[in-house]
């Protein structure tokens, strides 16, 4: 019973560093701003079924794929939020019922051009065993999407913090007036924060893709997964991203090892809640000061 927990933790951990991955690019938009995309998990399927376009009718390696995924989805997300700019008065709720019907648009878009069909990918590769010390045991594309998902947080989370457009975006977000002042421009940056956060949806499509199976009604779930971890983590924390992420994957990981796959969704929604009663600005979040 140790040796199952030890490997349930393991595949949690895993699974949490690549929901990490699909979290990130929703929580860089949340947190520059404070719109949530409903269409962030369409985004992400998206670059999914372009990595199958790659590989069944180029006979590509889905990897290869990753580039075109990138500049498409990108300009997907972009094109978001120029439909976004146009909203002029309640934009809260009403970029929420924009974003939602983007959403719909695209899963019935991906359902006319490559049908309700199951896809996933005939490389072996990425299906095969990967072993670490005899003890811990994992698909090497659910390793790959593990790491990629550790080293975008880590990357997203030093450009937010050194370079010049990444201090430029907090600014932007701590205080829009403020920032216009210190001469930065906020379409600028807005824009820039969807693009990337297109190339962050496009990497975790791909790598969906890769380790498991694609259909059109996966990209709704998708986004319910990246809001939960968003809110998870609190308002503007890259790190929290990564933490409540893996805290949601071993919640899921451990109920299905010791209970039932059926309750999984619901310990990662329980976890998220119990958190939440405790800590209502998350677990990295900064409560808001009032007065």
């Amino acid at each position: 019973m140790t040796e199952l927990i030890i490997q349930s933790l393991y595949s949690g951990v895993l699974v949490g560093a690549y929901y990490a991955l699909i979290a990130l690019g929703l929580a860089l938009v949340f947190g520059t701003m404070r719109i949530i995309n409903l269409a962030h998990g369409e985004l992400v399927l998206l670059a999914g079924y372009i990595a199958y376009t790659a590989e069944s009718q180029y006979g590509l390696n889905p990897i290869w794929a990753l580039p075109f995924a990138v500049v498409i989805v990108s300009l997907t997300s972009v094109l978001v939020y120029l439909l976004l700019t146009r909203i002029k008065t309640d934009r809260e709720i009403n970029s929420l019922i924009l974003t939602f019907g983007i959403g719909i648009a695209l899963t019935n878009a991906i359902l006319l051009i490559w049908s309700a069909d199951v896809r996933s990918t005939n490389v072996a590769w990425y299906h095969e065993p990967f072993v670490m010390a005899d003890t811990f045991y994992a698909m090497k594309a659910e390793v790959l999407a593990a790491l990629a998902g550790a080293v975008m947080v880590a990357a997203v989370w030093w450009w937010l913090n050194r370079s010049w457009y990444g201090r430029a975006l907090r600014a932007v977000s701590s205080n829009r007036d403020a920032a216009k002042l210190m001469g930065i421009n906020p379409r600028t940056t807005e824009v820039l924060s969807f693009g990337v956060a297109g190339l962050l949806a496009a990497i975790a499509g791909v790598a969906l893709y890769t380790g498991q199976v694609i259909q059109p009604s996966v990209g709704h779930a998708l986004t319910i997964k990246a809001f939960v971890i968003t809110v998870l983590a609190g308002l503007g924390s890259v790190p929290g991203v990564l933490v409540g992420a893996i805290l949601i994957g071993i919640a899921e990981s451990l109920t299905a090892t010791l209970w039932s796959s059926a309750l999984q969704p619901m310990a990662g929604m329980v976890l998220f809640l119990v958190v939440l009663l405790v800590m209502p600005s998350g677990l990295f979040g900064r409560a808001r000061r009032r007065g």
